[in-house]
This record gives structure tokens, C-alpha cells and sequence, in this order.
């Protein structure tokens, strides 16, 4: 295979919404060399739209989404197209079965797989599925270092067979100052949607043990009434505003003196670099990948899942000690600027095409057993 020439990529979702990991897949596609020809594809329209909006010249090519059709369109697109490198990017391991099969039915393009989660199944099926694809392709990537190892277990693919890319958002450069509140006050942050998983109850639970401090939830979704009438009965409701959804959450960060996330699953999530970009101190579980980036005391406090003391102890710890909040924002900042932008995120998958673009394909029928 020529290697001089410029890489041609096909980068393939099947989502039907937009999450951390289409903006995510659109970050990639905006910033990757001009010289690269990437063509979107996938099932939405209205998600293919969203990834190339920083790239507006990026052909898109929408497929049927199940059945005979989708599995028949998926394999003319790929046998037509015949990029070098096929970039498969899955809001869970499960996901994009269809277009990872038929992607492998080409003998010479390299298949790249990216976990957004790291999630396991029960499903007998589905889990078998999962890792007989895995297994196949050139090339398994997930957000960080953490879900790696935990994609690995999950499917049983070998040690040190998954590489670790974090996810990586722009720097807008230097961020607002913290505000100077009055002893006692603090206004925080959540970014996420409302979905059981982001376990916002447990910082509405937290915060009605900790007077003084606020809190301002951007995003949407079906936990919006079960949140509403939680705040009710704690008391809570002028404490607590559910702003809904919004297009640009890293405009709502300078309003902020600290950004929580209390999730109960993770891959590495952009909210989180968002708001150490952003020189915001952050309160965060240790779920996926998120410890590589919010080290407990230095670029901000863990607590575990679940915890609401725990939590209540980190916001009255921030509440009373400006001088930590802002040490904690500026260190935060200092490793996401060395660390986690897109530029560094972009940087690795390029290298990793053209590595996989310059070693002969991997096996796709037999494989050899995975390494312990």
C-alpha cells in the first residue's frame, strides 16, 4: 500500500443522537490535516450534520439503519468508497455492528474501533458479538488508560491490546477568573443529561446538606420530573435551577465556581476537560478514565459513586476555602492544556491510522488467542 499519499478515511457512527461521543468524533473530524479525505457516515442525518459542522466540505453519506437494506447499503458503500482506514466510533462497545461486519469484508482497508464506554453486557449474544469483532480489527481504542484495561477484561481481548486516546476539547484560551463570592456561598455546575447514569440525585441530596451552595444542571432528559419534585421534597427548589439543554455548555462556565460530576459510569468525559480548561476546580467520581484527569487534591476531589457525605463533605470543603478553589482550577488547567485538547487527541489518531495504514491487515476469519 502507498503510504505517501494522503489518507483517505471513512468515520462511521450509527447514533441516532448526539453525546460526548459524536462531539467528540466532530472535534476529530474538524481538526484532522487538510489533506486527509474523510467522508462521514452513518445513519442520521441530523448526527452526521452535527460531526462535520467544522469541516462543511466533509461528504456525507446517510445508510438505512437495519435489516437486509442496511447490511446490502453498508457493504456497496464500503466496496465503493475503499478508504484506507474505516473509523468506527461506538457510544457503547455493542454498537455499529452492522457497519464493523461489512467494514471487515474489505480485505486491505484497516478498521479502527473506538470505545466512547466502557460498558459490559450479560447478553450471551450480544457479548460474544462484541468481542468477535473486536477481535478482527486493526485497531481497538478506548478514552484513557482505565477504560482500556476495563474493555479489555470485559471482552477478554488480551492485555495491552486496547490503546488508550483520551478525549480531547478545544482550549479557548485564558479562562474568566473565579468570582469573589461572600463567605459561605458557592454556585456549581453539572453538565450531562438527565439520565439516571449522571446520577444528579445524588448531588441534589448533597447539596441539601450543605447550605450556601447552588447548583445549575445543563441538560435534558427523562430524570427532569423525578429531579423536579426530589428538589421539592429536600427543599431545595431555589437552590437547585434545571436550565435544560444548551448548545455550547463551555459559555456557562465562567457563571461557575466549581463544575460536579457525581456520575455512575464514564469513558472520559468532555465536560470534565471542558471545565479544567476552563480553570474550574471539579468534584468527580473515579468511574472510567476520570482519575487520569481530576487527581484527587491536586487538580480536584474525588469522591466515590453513590456517596452523598462524601460529595457533601468536597462542596463544603470548596464553599469554605477560596484559595483551594482556585489552586485547584489552575493546576486542572495546567494538565488539560498539557494533556487533553484536541490538537494532542487528533495528533494521536493520526498516528495511529498511518500505523495501521503501514502493517499488513489483521486477521479477520482466525485469529491467534489473545495474550494474558
Amino acid at each position: 500500500m502507498n503510504t505517501d499519499r494522503p489518507l483517505r478515511v471513512a468515520v462511521y457512527t450509527d447514533s441516532t443522537t448526539i453525546g460526548g461521543a459524536e462531539i467528540s468524533l466532530g472535534h476529530l473530524v474538524a481538526t484532522a490535516d487538510p489533506a486527509t479525505q474523510i467522508t462521514a457516515i452513518g445513519v442520521s442525518a441530523a448526527v452526521l450534520e452535527r460531526i462535520t459542522t467544522g469541516r462543511p466540505q466533509t461528504p456525507q453519506i446517510v445508510l438505512p439503519a437495519r435489516g437486509l437494506a442496511s447490511i446490502l447499503a453498508h457493504c456497496l458503500t464500503w466496496h465503493r468508497l475503499r478508504p484506507d482506514i474505516i473509523h468506527v466510533n461506538l457510544c457503547t462497545p455493542w454498537a455499529a455492528a452492522i457497519g464493523l461486519v461489512t467494514a471487515l469484508t474489505l480485505p486491505q482497508t484497516r478498521v479502527v474501533r473506538v470505545d466512547q464506554l466502557p460498558l459490559r453486557t450479560t447478553a450471551a449474544l450480544q457479548l460474544w458479538r462484541t468481542r468477535w469483532l473486536a477481535l478482527r480489527v486493526d485497531a481497538n481504542v478506548a478514552v484513557g488508560e482505565a477504560s482500556a484495561r476495563r474493555v479489555e477484561d470485559f471482552y477478554a481481548l488480551g492485555r495491552h491490546s486496547v490503546v488508550s486516546i483520551p478525549n480531547g476539547v478545544p482550549d479557548r484560551g485564558e479562562p474568566a477568573p473565579l468570582a469573589d463570592r461572600p463567605p459561605g456561598e458557592l454556585i456549581v455546575g453539572s453538565i450531562g443529561r438527565l439520565d439516571p447514569m449522571k446520577a444528579h440525585e445524588i448531588l441534589l441530596r448533597a447539596i441539601a446538606q450543605v447550605e450556601g451552595v447552588k447548583a445549575v444542571i445543563l441538560g435534558e432528559g427523562g430524570e427532569r420530573y423525578h429531579l423536579e419534585q426530589l428538589a421539592t421534597s429536600l427543599g431545595i427548589t431555589d437552590r437547585i435551577e434545571l436550565r435544560g439543554w444548551v448548545a455550547q455548555p463551555q459559555d456557562y462556565l465562567g457563571e461557575f465556581d466549581a463544575i460536579v460530576q457525581p456520575s455512575r459510569s464514564e469513558g472520559f468525559p468532555l465536560a470534565i476537560v471542558e471545565a479544567m480548561l476552563a480553570a474550574r476546580p471539579v468534584i468527580a467520581t473515579p468511574v472510567g478514565s476520570v482519575a487520569e484527569a481530576v487527581i484527587d487534591g491536586k487538580t480536584g476531589i474525588l469522591v466515590e459513586k453513590n456517596h452523598v457525605e462524601e460529595l457533601a463533605a468536597a462542596l463544603r470543603r470548596l464553599r469554605d476555602d477560596p484559595k483551594l478553589r482556585s489552586f485547584l482550577g489552575q493546576q486542572g488547567r495546567a494538565l488539560a492544556v498539557a494533556q487533553f485538547t484536541v490538537e494532542q487527541m487528533t495528533a494521536s489518531y493520526e498516528h495511529l491510522w498511518r500505523q495501521v495504514r503501514a502493517r499488513p491487515p489483521a486477521p479477520r476469519w482466525w485469529v491467534p488467542r489473545p495474550k494474558d
